[in-house]
């Protein structure tokens, strides 16, 4: 079973496939925590509980029961931390109540465990069929203040992942303030051997990966730019110091929210640690009146003892079958050309059309015309908000290009910024009130624009009517959905006073509003995500979003970092990955076509260059990289992943490989970064059957899968910088 309440003792065990989670109601009615990690019996399981000593700095219980032990919460393993009543460790959850004090309290009053997995109103999250998990609810009550808060664990048996979220119901007769509420909390017995892994970056360079040991203090990894960010994702992973791709133990938290976050470790003094994650409570202080309830966002963890490798796998299976929705989320997605940096603002149709025309006999699938085809809007200055068609760049109006683009056998695709407005624009000059702006300040403006207040609903019925009128008008297959700038000066023309801590929570409720509303509306649509390449790139935009534009630096090799980074949680079938121009426009740097092309088949493989300037002999391999990629779509998209060889560690070379569910079939990637003279390297493949033969498409050799993981496959070839090649094994068993 895969969560159980042992009534005698007052456990619950929570089992994956290979995976146990353990807590404990005490004799005081506190929610202790005794252990995650590899599958225990259940027969082990009373040991786990242990008293801790304690000092007149680590309070007792106010009260003492007879036959129980000294309790502290300060020195002993909390299940969901509380601010204010003798755990001084960092909070999961603190309420201002009515007397106006901090102090929270929450203590067991009784559980449910259901097949299934209950949705969360308003956001985004993980779902499963009845037979695919188990749900356990806590109900636990602060008799002070009248805060009654729910606990959701959910597990996801054949998976090996856990979900949590909390909410607090006030059933009190007065107003509450919930000043600080997590998603998880988690506290680890001993994390003296522990290293914690965190993505890391600005624009162009996003989800860089950084390995840190863990020190007595907090490490704290957060945002409060309004979105999840390019500077830290809302990612971390615990691991044992010796954990390798395919060794030790690693934990992965990731929030399922794309608003300010904070993830944190804290290491106290006799070696625990605790992890929390959750909303960032700077800027947030939600108004709670009697008989109102607030839910946070779904945090999703995952335990592996098969390394970071084993934990990342888990991550990408969960997210492609439990989290992406809708029509797209099997189905294989068209290959596409995009035409920003073939033209960036400087286009008209026949410029588009000529760049579609080749793409179709290229093998190109769909046409996405990028920023620039609406409203006053030659440049990024102006004419954000005016969705309507610039019809002296588009003669004759959006839904002939279309009619035309289709007619090569080709879908289309648009670029929207719904949540911005220019302050050059019609928008702006007749609604100043839909802008995030607060009493008596200037408006900071970043790329000439300012930030639409997503929570009101006359923002949001705007939006949703100029994109509707532009998708009824014209045969749209696509849309890129842009976010350039972060939030400042957030507040709200329709909220009170008391209410302006909810707006940056209120503006990502509005936007998933928003984004349901048009899936309802258009259920074959495609939205990728953007913001200014992977600004927002986070598990809550894969329920509405099958992939996201990775990183706005299209140079291959920068994107060995940059998609290796985001592999970490994130599966390849949500990474927008492109073949560009060269020298590549962000970093100047030449790389030859072939590599372009296998760099970005580890992703949704596209084109983002003018294709009328191709040679013949380019044309030819933009032929046959279309070809390749729908070859092997399956393997890519759906195929585990293995990080073989890490741009961090060997700077000199890269490579992974896909490897079928079945594992018949293998297909391996190996870029050069820098050569040398004397390049023979053997790569040693994982996640083969060690009993079963493949045979190397390419050479004909064939190999045991004990040869190609123990001693590897030899690249014989002098590859020079930047030089790639791709090999297809199928087993020959």
């Amino acid at each position: 079973m895969a969560i159980q309440f042992i009534s005698a003792t007052k456990i619950f065990k929570l089992d994956t496939n290979k995976t146990s989670y353990i807590l404990q109601v005490n004799g005081y009615g506190y929610l202790l925590h005794h252990y995650y990690g590899a599958y225990i019996p259940d027969s082990e399981m009373d040991y786990l509980g242990y008293t801790v000593g304690h000092s007149s700095f680590s309070p007792g219980v106010p009260c003492w029961k007879n036959g129980e032990p000294y309790f502290s919460k300060d020195v002993s393993r909390m299940e969901y931390s509380c601010n204010g009543c003798g755990d001084f460790r960092g909070s999961a959850l603190s309420i201002i109540r009515s007397t106006g004090t901090a102090d929270t309290d929450i203590r067991y009053v009784s559980h449910k465990i259901y097949a299934g997995k209950p949705q969360i109103v308003g956001l985004p999250a993980t779902y499963a069929a009845a037979d695919e998990a188990t749900t356990l609810e806590i109900l636990c009550i602060d008799e002070a203040s009248g805060a009654e808060v729910t606990l959701y664990y959910t597990v996801f048996e054949a998976l090996g992942a856990m979900t949590r979220h909390v909410s607090v119901k006030n059933t009190s007769d007065k107003m509450m303030n919930i000043q600080r509420i997590f998603s998880t909390c988690v506290d680890f017995h001993d994390a003296r051997d522990m290293d914690l892994i965190h993505l890391y970056g600005s624009w162009a360079m996003e989800r860089k990966f950084e390995r840190i040991p863990l020190m007595h203090g907090t490490q704290v990894i957060s945002s409060k730019r309004g979105a999840s960010s390019a500077m830290h994702n809302p990612f971390i992973a615990v691991c044992s110091h010796d954990a390798t791709e395919e060794y030790g133990d690693a934990y992965g938290f990731n929030l399922v929210y794309s608003g300010n976050f904070v993830a944190s470790a804290e290491m106290d003094t006799d070696g625990g640690a605790r992890v929390l994650m959750g909303i960032n409570p700077e800027g947030f202080n939600w108004k709670l009146e009697a008989g109102e309830s607030f839910t946070t966002p779904e945090a999703v963890m995952v335990y592996s003892n098969e390394g970071i490798g084993g934990m990342s796998r888990i991550y990408h299976r969960l997210y492609r079958n439990n989290l992406c929705r809708g029509e797209w989320k099997n189905t294989r997605r068209p290959i596409l050309i995009n035409n920003w940096e073939a033209t960036y603002f400087n286009f008209d149709e026949e410029k588009l059309y000529d760049i579609a025309k080749t793409a179709s006999e290229l093998g190109i699938e769909m046409f996405v015309m990028d920023d620039g085809w609406f409203g006053d809007r030659n440049t990024d200055k102006s004419g954000l908000g005016d969705w309507f068609v610039n019809e002296s760049k588009l003669k004759g109006g959006l839904g002939k290009l279309v009619d035309r683009v289709n007619d090569l056998g080709m879908k289309f695709g648009i670029w929207f910024e719904p949540e911005m407005v220019s302050k050059d624009s019609n928008l702006f000059r007749a609604h100043p009130e839909w802008a995030l702006q607060t009493p008596n300040r200037p408006m900071s403006i970043a790329r000439a624009q300012y930030v639409l207040d997503m929570s009101r609903a006359d923002v949001r019925d705007y939006l949703f009517d100029c994109i509707s009128q532009v998708l009824d008008n014209a045969n749209i297959a696509y849309i890129k959905w842009d976010f350039n700038r972060n939030l400042t000066e957030v507040g709200s023309a329709l909220l009170d006073a008391d209410r302006q801590g909810e707006v940056f929570h209120r503006y990502v409720l509005g936007l998933y509003e928003l984004l349901e509303r048009i899936l309802n509306k258009y259920p074959h649509l495609i939205i990728e995500g953007c913001s200014s390449g992977g600004g927002r790139f986070d598990p809550a935009w894969l329920y509405y979003a099958p992939q996201s534009w990775t990183s706005d630096d299209t140079d291959a090799i920068e994107r060995l970092d940059i998609q290796y980074g985001t592999s970490m949680c994130y599966p390849v079938s949500s990474m927008g990955s492109h073949v560009s121009a060269c020298p590549n426009h962000q970093t100047n740097r030449t790389t030859p076509l072939t590599t372009r092309g296998h760099v970005a088949m580890s992703g949704t493989f596209g084109y983002e260059l003018d294709l009328t300037k191709l040679t013949d002999e380019e044309k030819e391999i933009v032929k046959g990289q279309c070809d390749e990629y729908r070859k092997y779509y399956d393997l890519i998209n759906k195929g585990d992943l293995y990080r073989l060889i890490s741009p961090w560690k060997d700077r000199t070379r890269c490579a992974w490989s896909f490897v079928s569910e079945d594992k018949n079939e293998v297909l391996l990637t190996y870029v050069v970064i820098r050569g040398g003279i004397y390049d023979r390297h053997y790569v040693r493949l994982n996640g083969l059957d060690e009993n079963r033969y493949y045979r190397n498409v390419q050479t004909g050799q064939v190999l045991s899968g004990k040869a190609l993981m123990n001693a590897g496959i030899c690249i014989q070839e002098r590859l020079r910088d930047y030089e790639s090649r791709m090999y297809h094994f199928i087993s020959v068993n």
